[in-house]
């Protein structure tokens, strides 16, 4: 089979959430003999901060500007069985309407559904997408399920909706031997967000006070410059793909935080807590609807509420093994790439179970 995705980036995991969603799907596909061309803007931003020139699994396409690569991409889209536009693709609008008006089967993979939701309720503008909504798609992948799926087809008039959730490849996220730069009891791996900073705030800088004695890191991109930190919370900019699975090792426990938008709408994992738990690392985690459908509380992760909460399992280390192993198995069963990729195919071709 033949894919063609219009995306935000493969090349450069920098600010973004998209690129390592792609190189493990895309990875997956290609093992599965499957041929996928993968259009990307090539834009300063992420070519200043490129850390995969040539991913796995999938042709890579840089181009700089729509004109110039324009009979390119509607050659390729003519050619292909499929063919995605991602949420935040730089040219969504116009990739949409060669999208559209091709015999592929059509796709949009919103990998930030609660976001877009949020944004026209609000009456905003979204730029990936155009003024007749996701209605021309055959098929709206979500990277949020519940409730999301039903907005998508009351708001945006999709006609048929499916979630593909994030994902993890064992290959890059797994059992590793962790690094003294990135010691801790506690780690959060994640780029900075406004909407996440009071929940960071509660259940990592306040942990971080009540414990000084206790070691905290946090890696990611975007943080301010009064960013409020203490002194025993160590700060890394940036954390490359490759480095993900020694940052986690390196660590006692993990925090995950979610967006408030992804809160709000629940179901919506992010790709932090597959690769974390195939890591072998426990992890914390903000509450919201739809966790335990991917990890039993208590038993595969801990969830807090309190800064409190987070302290108590930072000393709970009779338990943390326990919820390694039990969240990396339930990980490696439900949640890699190859499976992912699986599910892609069955929802294109309609064979889904």
């Amino acid at each position: 089979m033949k894919l063609v995705v219009f995306g935000l980036s493969i090349s450069s995991s920098w600010g973004n959430g998209h690129a390592t969603v792609w190189r493990g799907l895309c990875r997956a596909l290609g093992a599965m003999g499957h041929d996928v061309l993968f259009f990307e803007r090539d834009t300063p931003y992420y070519a200043a901060h490129r850390d995969v020139a040539h991913p796995d699994g999938c042709r890579l396409l840089l181009y700089g500007d729509c004109p110039s690569v324009l009979a390119r991409a509607e050659r390729a889209v003519a050619d292909a069985d499929v063919a995605i536009v991602t949420s935040y693709c730089p040219d969504a609008i116009a990739a949409t309407e060669l999208v559209v008006a091709s015999d592929a089967t059509r796709v949009f993979y919103d990998l930030d559904a609660p976001v877009t939701l949020e944004r026209i309720a609000a009456g905003e503008a979204v730029e990936y997408v155009g003024p007749r909504g996701l209605r021309d798609f055959d098929l709206v992948m979500s990277f949020t399920g519940g409730r999301a799926l039903v907005e998508l087809r009351a708001r945006l008039g999709a006609r048929r909706t499916v979630a593909l959730y994030g994902s993890v490849d064992p290959r890059v996220h797994s059992l590793t031997r962790g690094a003294a730069t990135y010691s801790a009891d506690l780690s959060y791996l994640g780029t900075y967000a406004a909407d996440r900073q009071p929940t960071l705030a509660r259940l990592f800088l306040e942990p971080a006070r009540l414990a000084p004695h206790r070691r905290f890191i946090i890696g990611g991109s975007l943080y301010p410059s009064d960013f409020p930190w203490r002194e025993n919370v160590w700060y890394v900019r940036h954390v490359a793909p490759p480095e993900h699975a020694a940052f986690y090792g390196s660590s006692s426990w993990t925090l995950n935080v979610t967006r408030r938008a992804m809160a709000e709408f629940g179901h919506c994992p992010s790709g932090r807590l597959f690769e974390a738990a195939a890591c072998g690392v426990p992890i914390v985690s903000d509450d919201w609807s739809g966790l335990d459908t991917f990890f039993e509380p208590g038993r595969e992760i801990v969830v807090a509420r309190t800064p409190e909460d987070v302290v108590r399992a930072l000393g709970d280390a009779s338990a943390r093994n326990a919820i390694a192993a039990a969240a990396r198995a339930r990980v490696l069963a439900e949640h890699t790439a190859s499976r992912r990729a699986r599910q892609l195919v069955a929802y294109v071709t309609g064979k889904e179970s």
